[in-house]
């Protein structure tokens, strides 16, 4: 039996829909006490029990800070830190402008930087601080047309993660990184369904990841027993980074 997270208090970055929706909804159906992000003005409709709403940008150090605020406001203090928040705008390497790179570093690497440094004061205070990056396996184990700023920002995540690892040990915090595969999500339902198809024959056991394939792995890196893990990632993706070639998925 794993210790509860009943009662800690979690911050989801980037926490309105997709994969940290779903992290924010495997915890709060652990008992944790959730506040999630979103760079929208309005609170989402129809939030789970457990979970509350602040507005921020994390690209933005005075909005991080103000989002580390009202959570110790609503909640006492932070034990948990999904740093989650994310996106990925297509666009190829000869038409990307200066500011379409500044937005995806922004958001998904100085993003995640910004978040754990305005919380770190609360998570060491907690006295078992864990901090949970999402970052992918496109930058740190694959790549994809279209997505060289994504991948490098995901790349960068990890960089990062294993120095402050070291850094934020001695003050009990843990950080480690999920690298989801391909998640069902509304985001990925965008890039059309001959992009689904075709993911789902690439992975071995034959389905996309669900939100709660991620949010299940954060809770694992967020418990008691995984006090002792840290500076690691953890993928989580069915098994699509295995195969070498395709002609390998039809030999199974």
């Amino acid at each position: 039996m794993f210790t509860s997270v009943a009662g800690r208090s979690v911050v989801v970055t980037g926490g309105t829909k997709g994969i940290g929706k779903g992290i924010a909804a495997v915890f709060a159906r652990a008992g944790a006490r959730v506040l999630i992000t979103g760079r929208g003005p309005g609170t989402p409709e129809k939030l789970p029990d457990g979970v509350t709403f602040a507005a921020g940008d994390v690209s933005s150090a005075a909005d991080c800070e103000r989002i580390a605020a009202t959570a110790i406001e609503r909640h006492g203090g932070i034990d948990i830190l999904c740093a989650n928040a994310g996106i990925f705008p297509d666009r190829r390497l000869e038409e990307m402008t200066e500011a379409d790179i500044d937005e995806v570093l922004g958001v998904n690497l100085k993003g995640t930087m910004l978040t754990v440094k305005a919380c770190l004061p609360a998570l060491a205070a907690s006295g078992r601080g864990r901090v949970i990056l999402t970052s992918s396996i496109t930058g740190p184990v694959t790549g994809y047309p279209g997505w060289t700023h994504y991948g490098a920002s995901k790349s960068g995540q990890l960089g990062f993660m294993r120095t402050a690892a070291m850094e934020l040990a001695p003050k009990g915090i843990t950080v480690n990184a999920v690298l989801p595969g391909n998640i069902a999500t509304e985001g990925l339902a965008d890039l059309g369904e001959d992009y689904l198809r075709g993911m789902e024959a690439s992975i071995p056991l034959g389905r996309l990841g669900t939100v709660d394939d991620i949010g299940y792995a954060c809770l694992f890196l967020a418990g008691d027993e995984a006090a002792y893990i840290t500076g690691h990632s953890l993928v989580v993706d069915g098994g699509q980074v295995l195969p070498e070639s395709q002609d390998a998925l039809g030999q199974m």
